[in-house]
């Protein structure tokens, strides 16, 4: 099975919307195998964005990412990565889709609630860098075998 990372931003955590994002994720058939609720070092949230780093708007991401806790998960699935891209809908919530997390709860691109990795490639760096392999746990959920075709 492939893992991707998703965190519920500052936003989403002060909204109270993680109830309702965990429960469409695993609505969908996703199995929460890591958690975390924390308010992210500099050091961190400077790993999880380097591609940014040079960019207009990186020092306000940064103010507002550390600015209140976070919840960071890490998802476990079948094509997990777009699974849930397509469940959170578009960056920019006035572009996302009716159904989405972002376009049910989102307004503006600054404040979309939650963070997703948009590769495999970036799900492996992303979870790296706020988990430790140890805290990644491994089970089978009950209804593995009707969510699957083997």
């Amino acid at each position: 099975m492939d893992r991707s990372f998703v965190m519920i931003k500052p936003d989403g955590v002060q909204r109270g919307l993680g109830g309702e994002i965990i429960s469409r994720l695993e609505a969908k058939g996703l199995k929460l195998v890591a958690a975390r609720f924390e308010i992210l070092p500099e050091a961190r949230v400077t790993e999880q964005y380097k591609e940014h780093l040079a960019k207009p708007f990186f020092p306000g991401l940064k103010v507002y990412i550390m600015g209140g806790p976070v919840f960071l998960m890490v998802w476990e699935g079948r094509n997990v990565v777009s699974i849930v891209r397509k469940v959170i809908g578009a960056t920019n919530p006035q572009e996302a889709m009716p159904g989405t997390i972002r376009g049910d709860f989102g307004i503006d691109i600054g404040r979309n609630v939650i963070h997703a990795s948009d590769s495999q490639k970036s799900a492996d760096r992303e979870i790296a860098i706020h988990f430790r392999p140890s805290e990644l746990t491994t089970y089978t959920r009950i209804d593995e075998s009707v969510l699957y075709e083997y």
